[in-house]
C-alpha cells in the first residue's frame, strides 16, 4: 500500500461529496483536507447545515459525523491577507 492509498477516499466517496455541497449551499466557508474538513459561521447555520449534511451522506451508506469545537483554533486567513508565495 502506498501512502496515496491510505488517504484515497473510500468506495462510499459520494457521501463526503454531498456534505461538502451541503455545506457550500448553507453559504459556509471550507478548508477541505485529505481527512477532515473546517467550516465555521453563525450557530444556526452551522447546526442546520450539519444536520442536512449528515442526512445527506446516509443517503448514500452508513457514515459517522464526528465534530470538533473549539475556540483555539483561528480562522484561515482571507487569501487577500495570505502571505505571499516566495
Amino acid at each position: 500500500m502506498t501512502p496515496q492509498d491510505a488517504v484515497a477516499p473510500a468506495p462510499g466517496g459520494i457521501g463526503i461529496t454531498a456534505v461538502t455541497h451541503t455545506l457550500r449551499a448553507h453559504g459556509l466557508p471550507l478548508q477541505v483536507g485529505s481527512m477532515s474538513t473546517l467550516t465555521w459561521g453563525d450557530h444556526d447555520t452551522v447546526f442546520a447545515a450539519l444536520r442536512e449534511a449528515f442526512a445527506a451522506a446516509v443517503a448514500h451508506g452508513p457514515a459517522v459525523l464526528q465534530v470538533t469545537v473549539s475556540n483555539a483554533c483561528p480562522l484561515p486567513a482571507a487569501p487577500s491577507e495570505a502571505a505571499p508565495h516566495g
